[in-house]
């Protein structure tokens, strides 16, 4: 599974950024996605859980997490155990 483009296909529907599908995994998103607030954080994660029957801890979750698209991509993939 592709963990990069169901990433940014989630991060797209949260924020309705379309141009989030070109940022690179380097790509800074807390604090230059200005659409990234809070609550588009709530409904990525729990559209995550909801598409891959999972469930994060609140205690995992950080604004390190979601400082670059790559750190993201990489938290995803540690909780989808992949």
């Amino acid at each position: 599974m592709d963990y990069e483009t169901t990433v940014k296909n989630l991060l797209i529907a949260a924020t309705a950024r379309g141009d989030i599908a070109l940022m690179d995994r380097d790509a800074p998103l807390i604090g230059h996605v200005a659409e990234l607030d809070s609550m588009a954080i709530v409904t990525f994660l729990t559209t995550l859980e909801d598409e891959f029957g999972i469930l994060i801890d609140d205690d995992d979750v950080s604004a390190e997490c979601f400082e670059t698209l790559g750190a993201l991509v990489n938290f995803v993939t540690e909780h989808l155990g992949r």
